[in-house]
């Protein structure tokens, strides 16, 4: 159990804090401001003790070679101010680490925040470099890492920060703990019976998080893309939907490993096919064989009717990946209806856990985001640690 942040004394001290602002932009505003919500317990938990807070993210994929107006954390901090009335929000430059945000730091006062400009304007955050890392670190009195979107990843913010920090305490905020909690601690004791339910597009992504959850789980639950590139190495006619074809042979022997497992494997038994992945375009549900010039979209009804009687039984389900292409009508039924199921095993006292951005996305567009035990706020995240990895930027923290 990692030291958080709750039972760390704060008062008049610089907490470095590296959250995970990585939001969604579009024509010059925030489009989803979630990851920022999710970040205010451990922002107000700072706060309301008398810290003072640095916070550090990065944002996008910027070229890493200075200042780039559109990768700039400026729309962030005029959110916090939004999210924090009446708290001062510093947003001090360009530039995380030049002087001015150095004055910016060392001004702050107790129950203000200073936000930093985006990190991966400098390619040393990336390459985890101990210089860039040493600036950084010369901010804090104390780290506190809530930033599990990036939890899987070696960032200068994330590993080399912390280490040259040794000394200082260096803890976990709330929404980091509650991500290990659900995704780790609990999946290690969770309630029996297990669902496992995984969609998307490439089985490729998918097979660590197969081979590792398919020893816990009781039911592993296949829709979206993936299911195709399985399909057809059992024999079957997909038409044109997508398929991994250098993923035949590993597809054909994680199908084989089922036969030979404890885990019951599912993949659909009909399918919700169009023309083409547009609004309009023609639509029929058909069985097995999809024929030629049509391509798997979603989730037949039959499949729906399956999954859910097996959801319905479940106490604890982890669901990683749409079930079709979700973003375009008709194609979200499949999708919905196995939201609606999961839900239902919350309400029935059972435990379970979305993960994955697209994920994340849809539950949040059917309006029952809040009907899980938890949401989580990483993608590729959450996917490592289903597939049962260790991150560094975890291991560099104090423990309880």
């Amino acid at each position: 159990m990692k030291a958080s942040i709750e039972k760390t004394d704060v008062a008049g001290k610089r907490v470095l804090m590296r959250v995970d602002f990585n939001v969604p932009l579009e024509e010059g505003a925030i489009t989803d401001d979630r990851r920022i919500r999710m970040s205010l317990p451990g922002i107000s938990s700072v706060l309301t003790r008398g810290g003072k807070l640095i916070l550090m993210s990065h944002l996008g994929r910027p070229e890493g070679t200075g200042f780039e107006s559109s990768g700039s954390l400026k729309l962030v901090a005029e959110r916090l101010r939004e999210l924090l009335p009446g708290t001062t929000v510093h947003f001090p430059s360009q530039d995380c680490v030049d002087d001015a945000a150095a004055a910016a730091v060392a001004a702050c006062k107790p129950g203000e925040v200073v936000l930093l400009e985006n990190l991966r304007f400098h390619k040393a955050e990336k390459k985890g470099d101990a210089a860039f890392a040493a600036k950084l670190a010369a901010y804090g009195d104390i780290y506190c890492n809530d930033a599990f979107g990036t939890a899987h990843r070696a960032d200068a913010s994330m590993v080399a920060v912390p280490q040259a920090m040794q000394g200082r305490p260096r803890v976990a905020g709330p929404l980091m703990a509650k991500e290990i909690q659900y995704l780790q601690t609990a999946l290690q004791n969770a309630e029996r019976p297990v669902v496992v339910i995984l969609g998307g597009s490439k089985v490729s992504d998918k097979i660590g998080a197969i081979e590792h959850m398919g020893t816990k789980a009781g039911w592993l639950l296949i829709g979206g893309a993936m299911s195709y590139t399985l399909l057809k190495s059992m024999g079957r006619k997909v038409g044109k939907s997508l398929v991994e074809e250098k993923m035949l042979g590993t597809a054909k022997k994680l199908i084989e490993g089922f036969a030979n497992s404890p885990v019951k494997g599912m993949v659909p038994v009909d399918h919700v096919c169009g023309k083409e992945l547009a609004q309009g375009t023609p639509v029929q549900v058909v069985g097995d064989s999809i024929p030629d010039g049509w391509m798997g979209l979603d989730i037949g009804p039959e499949t729906v009717s399956r999954y859910t009687k097996v959801i319905d039984d479940a106490r604890t389900v982890v669901w990683n990946g749409p079930m079709g292409a979700f973003e375009t009508v008709p194609f979200d039924a499949g999708t919905r209806a196995i939201a609606r199921a999961v839900a239902g095993v919350t309400k029935r006292g059972g435990t379970t856990v979305v993960c994955g951005g697209d994920t994340a996305a849809a539950v949040a567009e059917f309006g029952v985001a809040d009907q899980y035990s938890h949401v989580s706020t990483g993608g590729g995240a959450s996917l490592e640690l289903l597939e049962g990895r260790t991150f560094e930027s975890l291991e560099v923290l104090d423990n309880a």
